[in-house]
């Protein structure tokens, strides 16, 4: 309980993931796979291409994803949970991972984000929210943005697998329970 969680005016980290941390991390997942769909099915984006279609579903998933992982970097920071204690090598790349994670998921929708802007399109928020431009009409660094945006999605996509792995390996082979604590009908507390 949020009582639970403050202590003398500061935050005490939990030993489980509440609800929310869980509806965020299986929303983006699902959001993820959504936007990989759609990015893989829609039409190339070349110079005439207009934001309607798939590309304006691209463009409204990626404002959905940034939204939901900033509402969640903030829902983390105030409601932090201690890591289940490994080696200190496992903890570091299990941080670094997570860093990089974040990173990623920041950096791939805002780089897009600056491409859509340098060809004109609006940005929108679940489609109707109008976001500010990041770059001109025509902008050569908008569109360069565009081809790091394509090369950081891969990137984003090999440091899931390396999650996904990371928690199979706790699972399966340090029989820990770091799996079961994201597992969403798992109740905190369960053991």
């Amino acid at each position: 309980s949020p009582s639970n969680c403050l202590m003398d005016g500061m935050v005490k980290k939990r030993t489980e993931f509440d609800l929310v941390a869980k509806a965020f991390h299986w929303g983006m997942a699902l959001l993820l796979v959504v936007q990989y769909t759609v990015a893989w099915t829609m039409p190339h984006i070349g110079k005439g291409t207009l934001p309607v279609g798939l590309v304006a579903w691209h463009l409204s998933i990626g404002t959905a994803l940034l939204a939901m992982l900033l509402a969640r970097l903030l829902w983390r920071l105030s409601h932090p949970v201690n890591h289940v204690s490994t080696s200190p090598l496992l903890n570091a790349l299990a941080g670094a991972g997570h860093i990089s994670l974040y990173l990623l998921l920041l950096a791939v929708p805002v780089m897009g984000w600056v491409n859509a802007s340098s060809r004109g399109y609006d940005a929108r928020l679940f489609g109707s929210v109008p976001l500010p431009s990041l770059s001109t009409t025509g902008s050569a660094l908008g569109h360069s943005m565009g081809d790091i945006h394509v090369y950081a999605s891969y990137a984003l996509i090999g440091f899931v697998a390396l999650h996904v792995l990371a928690a199979l390996y706790h699972h399966w082979v340090l029989k820990d329970d770091v799996l079961q604590r994201m597992l969403p009908l798992r109740r905190s507390g369960q053991r």
